[in-house]
């Protein structure tokens, strides 16, 4: 397993989204931070805090569960864990920055894009990712990315954040049949 990024870099690789949020968004103003469960909602949760230091405003930021809404559901070989949406904002009209670790084949945004429509109708999403990996499946892309790393099929991302996994924040890339 190699390290790509260590601490330091996940740390700045997320007060840049941060700034870039800003930037595009020219502020605040009607702008959500919405994570995808698990590893995404860490990583929303410290734009959030990113923005407040940054901006000195407080931006709303909720939980998404994707799991009902996957597309390999059918194919699954065990019942999916649910876990709960945690949104207690309205999202029509806002613009919604969608957080999730490592960008892939596409599935996973898809199917969050489905679960937030479901929800309401956000004026526009963008999608904000630590890490691209390449390899899409779907034509979706990143508004923000933390780093590009390129990668072989044969390979695998690992992210760990504090919060969800021992020890300290990293990027990892492995060959797959070391999983």
């Amino acid at each position: 397993m190699t390290k790509v990024m260590d601490s330091d870099q996940v740390r700045r690789a997320v007060t840049r989204i941060a700034h870039e949020i800003l930037e595009r968004n020219k502020g605040v103003e009607d702008v959500c931070i919405v994570g995808i469960r698990t590893r995404g909602a860490i990583l929303a949760e410290r734009i959030h805090k990113a923005i407040r230091e940054i901006e000195g405003a407080d931006v709303p930021c909720g939980i998404l569960d994707i799991n009902l809404y996957r597309d390999d559901l059918a194919v699954a070989t065990r019942q999916p864990v649910v876990r709960e949406t945690l949104i207690d904002f309205d999202i029509t009209d806002k613009t919604i920055v969608l957080v999730d670790d490592v960008l892939y084949t596409g599935r996973t945004i898809r199917a969050a894009l489905a679960a937030l429509v479901d929800l309401g109708r956000p004026a526009v999403i963008q999608l904000a990712a630590l890490v691209d990996r390449g390899h899409r499946e779907l034509p979706i892309r990143a508004d923000f990315v933390g780093k590009n790393i390129p990668t072989s099929q044969s390979q695998k991302v690992k992210v760990t954040l504090r919060e969800a996994d021992s020890g300290e924040d990293g990027v990892f890339l492995q060959e797959a049949d070391h999983a």
